[in-house]
């Protein structure tokens, strides 16, 4: 039998030797999917165009508000400042009394304003970071709740029983640090004698503890979301990799939260700024100008508006404390923008 009646007889099982079932090879090049046909002009929904114009309209009028009260202290603040009688930045003197003679200066208020936020953010931040951690990476889900619970209650304490508890319970507590911190560390100005007693507990020291457990649950609650939201993956990669919990946090949990943690600690300064009424019941003692140090009393710029508000019936009055309102706004300004660099400075997630 010759091969071509072979191939006659073979069952037809195959095309162009291909598999029975499989298609044929096509001889040229396959044509292009077409993409479904759309209509020309597709209407957007009536609620994306709603929330759409909504949202917009929300960042418009928060820009908006903002600007018009920076206007406003501005156009207040300037026919005072015109008649001030001393250089307003760099000057000590607060006399508002008469009108037609006033000289104010706001490098005392700068102080201890400054100062007492720094005093309770250096206290506050390293708290605030380990009761987040322990909250979110120890501590088991039956304690973690409650806890973070009562953390969160500090906030809703009235700032007038703060001031009355740093003033009569927590001042005379301080006493003996205040007096070892003058004696043994008051070659450092910062800790030199201050214009009020320092056995008093009436000053920056005591008043920076009590802003730090004020702005303490600020902090505590922002770490901790944040630190909840760390992938487990990344957790459990570096557990694989034999890393130990407290590495795990190093590693892994504060660097993905380190932003958070940052924004955060700059939304408690904003809150330490603009206290007035337990700043004002601590502070008030002294009016005597202060020596720059933790152990002063006096007025921040919050407290310093909230006393000179039976002085409210002049143009010119009103203006001297809104010009120092204005100088707090500006700083809240300067304080998110040091947030903002930081945060884009450090970087989510790098070591």
């Amino acid at each position: 039998m010759t091969d071509s009646t072979r191939a006659d007889q073979r069952p037809a099982d195959t095309d162009n030797g291909a598999p029975r079932g499989a298609s044929a090879p096509s001889s040229g090049p396959e044509a292009p999917i077409s993409a479904p046909e759309t209509t020309a002009g597709t209407k957007v929904r009536i609620g994306d165009r709603v929330f759409s114009t909504v949202a917009t309209a929300s960042g418009a009028f928060v820009v908006a508000l903002i600007a018009a009260i920076g206007i406003f202290l501005l156009i207040r603040a300037v026919p005072a400042l015109q008649v001030d009688q001393v250089n307003f930045l760099f000057s000590r003197e607060w006399n508002t009394s008469n009108p037609n003679d006033m000289s104010f200066g706001i490098i005392d208020l700068a102080w201890i304003t400054v100062a007492s936020s720094v005093v309770a953010l250096v206290i506050a931040m390293p708290i605030a970071c380990g009761i987040a951690l322990f909250l979110t990476q120890y501590a088991p889900r039956a304690l973690a709740r409650p806890f973070a619970y009562i953390v969160d209650l500090l906030a809703a304490v009235p700032s007038v029983i703060y001031g009355l508890w740093g003033y009569l319970v927590l001042g005379p507590v301080l006493k003996p640090v205040a007096l070892w911190l003058n004696q043994n560390l008051g070659w450092v100005p910062i800790f030199a004698d201050g214009n009020a007693p320092t056995d008093s507990g009436a000053n920056v020291f005591t008043a920076g503890i009590v802003l730090a457990v004020m702005i303490l649950p600020t902090i505590t609650g922002v770490s901790r979301e944040v630190f909840q939201r760390t992938p487990n993956m990344h957790i459990e990669g570096a557990l694989a990799l034999g890393a130990t919990q407290w590495e795990v946090v190093r590693t892994t949990v504060f660097p993905f939260g380190r932003n958070g943690f940052i924004g955060g600690s700059m939304l408690g300064l904003g809150r330490a700024l603009g206290e007035t009424v337990a700043l004002t019941i601590i502070l008030s003692m002294s009016t005597a100008p202060p020596n720059y140090s933790v152990f002063d009393a006096g007025a921040t710029f919050a407290s310093k508006i909230a006393l000179g508000s039976g002085e409210f019936n002049n143009n010119l009055q009103v203006g001297a404390y809104i010009s120092a309102g204005l100088v707090l706004f500006i700083i809240t300004f300067a304080v998110n923008a040091l947030a903002r660099w930081i945060e884009n400075s450090s970087g989510k997630g790098k070591a």
